[in-house]
């Protein structure tokens, strides 16, 4: 660690040790962040919420969490409540993640093809875009150029600006096939050496867009298939349950619904039929 790296973490652990989290000022936290994304925050969140909203307090120079939570309270400041909901959900994901979902994508995907209509899909909690990429290469690949479109939405303003960006570290692409990377993904040079760019033509047929999945999405044509996946653990029962109820209708009959291999569906939808570890199909009647 350099000198002014440790002089920095100096300062931050000062700073803590200055304002703490008070579990009064936790429980209003925890009830925001449940009331506006559904997310469950248990006691052991406290430590992540202290330290990811200690900035906004030396940003505003304020000296409690309470006058934080008052400043995003207030109608006006809608803008920082935004920063706020992006510091305390989770984003973690990267290329190809659940590979086992892709192979299966990859063989039934045929069987989803349409004469004269886009295959759609919907990728419901995108982070910062690897999971959108991904699906994008291999409807490109599978499906061909134009006859495929991916939504792609997130909570956090943050990430998705990341996302519509498609610039990630070389690090971060170690899970794509070698014949795809070196097809859809543009070496940096510069300063952009070390990092990667999804190519532009890829790019287009992505569309990111902002959304809380505690709310209907309009969509009259609908999706193919819908990717939910690493979210709903964050939910409690009865939110998981309302928010696959709101997606079912924009799922087509004998469309495809992904989850993450930690989630379940059980005790939360009966009407998806289990066609492998996290994999369920809505049924055509």
């Amino acid at each position: 660690m350099t000198e002014s790296a440790s002089l920095s973490a100096i300062r931050e652990r000062a700073d803590q040790s200055i304002v703490s989290l008070t579990e009064r000022e936790f429980e209003k936290f925890r009830a925001m962040i449940h009331r506006i994304a559904g997310i469950s925050m248990g006691p052991a969140k406290k430590p992540l919420v202290s330290s990811r909203l200690m900035k906004r307090l030396r940003h505003y120079n304020l000296s409690s969490f309470s006058d934080y939570f008052d400043l995003i309270s207030d109608k006006d400041n809608s803008g920082e409540l935004q920063v706020a909901v992006d510091l305390l959900t989770t984003n973690e994901t990267y290329f190809f993640r659940e590979q086992k979902h892709f192979d299966f994508l990859s063989s039934r995907l045929e069987g989803l093809k349409e004469p004269g209509r886009k295959l759609r899909v919907w990728s419901a909690a995108c982070s910062s875009g690897e999971e959108p990429y991904t699906i994008a290469m291999l409807l490109n690949e599978l499906a061909g150029a134009g006859q495929w479109e991916v939504h792609a939405s997130d909570l956090s303003t943050r990430v998705l600006e990341l996302a519509g960006k498609g610039i990630y570290p070389q690090s971060r692409t170690v899970n794509i096939p070698r014949p795809l990377l070196e097809k859809y993904c543009l070496k940096g040079i510069g300063s952009q050496t070390g990092k990667v760019m999804v190519d532009p033509v890829l790019r287009a047929g992505v569309k990111f867009f902002q959304h809380n999945l505690k709310e209907t999405y309009q969509d009259e044509k609908g999706f193919d298939i819908i990717f939910l996946r690493n979210v709903m653990i964050y939910f409690d029962q009865e939110t998981k349950r309302q928010v696959v109820e709101r997606l079912m209708p924009l799922l087509r009959p004998g469309g495809y619904f992904f989850i993450s291999h930690s989630e379940t569906l059980n005790g939360v939808n009966s009407v998806l039929k289990l066609i492998q570890p996290a994999v369920y199909q809505k049924p055509f009647v």
